[in-house]
């Protein structure tokens, strides 16, 4: 880790998220942002939805149907996930949140660390 930027890290986080999405989830994101904020990496994904998913976000009992199975799907990989950013980080995954929106397409997904791990960037630990 020592010999990576925070923002290489960053990008190699974001790498691994979108090819476990093409993986696991079917399709990748149009767009994908990873911020290291102290003991958080927080994951933006644009363009998530597929284009049946758009159609069916139009009611709200669709968009509900679209949020349970996404959070569902996720919750089944979560582990996987964990250890994506464990094993990138070097840090043990405390929690993960994660949320979509039918409106925009977007989705979240954050992680919560056992310590703070952008502090290692500014004293070169």
């Amino acid at each position: 880790m020592n010999d990576k930027t925070k923002g290489q890290i960053e990008a190699l986080i974001g790498e691994a998220i979108i090819k476990f999405e093409k993986e696991y989830m079917g399709r990748g994101p149009q767009e994908t942002k990873t911020y290291i904020i102290k003991d958080m990496v927080f994951i933006r994904l644009k363009g998530v939805l597929t284009p049946a998913e758009e159609q069916l976000a139009k009611t709200t009992e669709g968009a509900d149907l679209i949020k349970k199975t996404r959070v569902q799907l996720l919750e089944g990989a979560r582990l996987l996930l964990e250890n994506i950013v464990s094993d990138i980080t070097g840090c043990q995954v405390k929690s993960l949140h994660m949320d979509i929106s039918t409106k925009t397409g977007e989705r979240i997904i954050i992680f919560t660390l056992d310590q703070d791990f952008e502090i290692k960037f500014a004293t070169g630990v």
